[in-house]
Protein backbone atom coordinates (compact mmCIF):
# COMPACT_ATOMS: atom_id res chain seq x y z
CA UNK A 1 0.00 0.00 0.00
CA UNK A 2 1.09 3.52 -0.85
CA UNK A 3 1.02 6.08 1.96
CA UNK A 4 -0.25 9.61 1.46
CA UNK A 5 3.28 10.94 1.97
CA UNK A 6 4.71 8.51 -0.60
CA UNK A 7 2.04 9.51 -3.11
CA UNK A 8 2.82 13.16 -2.41
CA UNK A 9 6.53 12.59 -2.99
CA UNK A 10 6.11 10.60 -6.21
CA UNK A 11 3.39 12.80 -7.70
CA UNK A 12 4.55 16.23 -6.57
CA UNK A 13 1.09 16.99 -5.12
CA UNK A 14 1.10 18.23 -1.51
CA UNK A 15 0.02 15.71 1.09
CA UNK A 16 -2.44 18.24 2.55
CA UNK A 17 -4.16 18.60 -0.84
CA UNK A 18 -4.23 14.82 -1.29
CA UNK A 19 -5.72 14.49 2.20
CA UNK A 20 -8.52 16.93 1.33
CA UNK A 21 -9.24 14.90 -1.82
CA UNK A 22 -9.21 11.67 0.19
CA UNK A 23 -11.68 13.12 2.73
CA UNK A 24 -13.96 14.34 -0.05
CA UNK A 25 -13.38 18.01 0.77
CA UNK A 26 -11.94 18.67 -2.69
CA UNK A 27 -12.36 17.08 -6.11
CA UNK A 28 -9.13 16.50 -8.06
CA UNK A 29 -8.59 18.52 -11.22
CA UNK A 30 -7.53 16.84 -14.45
CA UNK A 31 -3.99 18.10 -13.79
CA UNK A 32 -3.89 16.43 -10.36
CA UNK A 33 -5.36 13.20 -11.73
CA UNK A 34 -2.61 13.08 -14.35
CA UNK A 35 0.02 13.47 -11.66
CA UNK A 36 -1.32 10.75 -9.36
CA UNK A 37 -2.45 8.17 -11.93
CA UNK A 38 0.83 6.30 -12.42
CA UNK A 39 1.90 6.25 -8.74
CA UNK A 40 -1.51 4.78 -7.90
CA UNK A 41 -1.09 2.11 -10.58
CA UNK A 42 -3.71 3.44 -13.00
CA UNK A 43 -3.61 4.45 -16.64
CA UNK A 44 -4.74 8.07 -17.03
CA UNK A 45 -7.86 7.02 -18.94
CA UNK A 46 -8.81 4.59 -16.21
CA UNK A 47 -8.47 7.17 -13.44
CA UNK A 48 -10.26 9.85 -15.48
CA UNK A 49 -13.15 7.43 -15.98
CA UNK A 50 -13.29 6.53 -12.29
CA UNK A 51 -13.28 10.23 -11.39
CA UNK A 52 -16.14 10.94 -13.79
CA UNK A 53 -14.15 13.07 -16.26
CA UNK A 54 -14.61 10.49 -19.02
CA UNK A 55 -17.38 8.10 -19.83
CA UNK A 56 -16.26 4.49 -20.27
CA UNK A 57 -16.66 4.68 -24.06
CA UNK A 58 -14.57 7.89 -24.48
CA UNK A 59 -11.49 7.02 -26.56
CA UNK A 60 -8.87 8.79 -24.44
CA UNK A 61 -7.56 11.69 -22.44
CA UNK A 62 -6.16 14.67 -24.30
CA UNK A 63 -2.45 15.21 -24.11
CA UNK A 64 -0.99 17.48 -21.44
CA UNK A 65 -0.51 20.31 -23.94
CA UNK A 66 -4.17 20.18 -24.99
CA UNK A 67 -5.72 20.23 -21.52
CA UNK A 68 -9.01 19.32 -23.16
CA UNK A 69 -10.93 16.32 -24.36
CA UNK A 70 -11.24 15.13 -27.93
CA UNK A 71 -10.41 17.83 -30.43
CA UNK A 72 -11.69 20.67 -28.22
CA UNK A 73 -9.92 22.46 -25.42
CA UNK A 74 -11.35 22.76 -21.95
CA UNK A 75 -11.19 26.40 -20.89
CA UNK A 76 -8.70 26.66 -17.98
CA UNK A 77 -11.05 28.92 -15.99
CA UNK A 78 -13.94 26.49 -16.44
CA UNK A 79 -11.73 23.55 -15.48
CA UNK A 80 -10.50 25.36 -12.37
CA UNK A 81 -13.97 26.40 -11.26
CA UNK A 82 -15.48 22.95 -11.81
CA UNK A 83 -12.55 21.22 -10.11
CA UNK A 84 -13.25 23.22 -6.95
CA UNK A 85 -16.82 21.91 -6.75
CA UNK A 86 -18.00 18.53 -5.49
CA UNK A 87 -18.73 15.93 -8.15
CA UNK A 88 -22.49 16.29 -7.60
CA UNK A 89 -22.29 19.97 -8.56
CA UNK A 90 -20.07 19.19 -11.56
CA UNK A 91 -22.60 16.67 -12.84
CA UNK A 92 -25.48 19.09 -12.20
CA UNK A 93 -23.65 21.69 -14.31
CA UNK A 94 -23.34 19.16 -17.15
CA UNK A 95 -27.05 18.38 -16.81
CA UNK A 96 -27.90 22.08 -17.04
CA UNK A 97 -25.61 22.45 -20.06
CA UNK A 98 -27.34 19.55 -21.81
CA UNK A 99 -30.74 21.09 -21.07
CA UNK A 100 -29.60 24.44 -22.48
CA UNK A 101 -28.34 22.72 -25.64
CA UNK A 102 -31.72 21.03 -26.15
CA UNK A 103 -33.57 24.32 -25.64
CA UNK A 104 -31.21 26.17 -28.00
CA UNK A 105 -31.61 23.47 -30.66
CA UNK A 106 -35.41 23.60 -30.34
CA UNK A 107 -35.39 27.39 -30.58
CA UNK A 108 -33.16 27.27 -33.66
CA UNK A 109 -35.57 24.85 -35.36
CA UNK A 110 -38.47 27.16 -34.52
CA UNK A 111 -36.70 30.14 -36.09
CA UNK A 112 -36.00 28.37 -39.42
Amino acid sequence: PLTLQELSTTSGVSSSHLGRIERGERFPSAHILRRIARPLGFDEDELFTLAGFLSPQTPGVAEESGAGYGSRRLDPYVAKMLAEEPIEIQRAVIGILNTLKIVAKAMAKGID
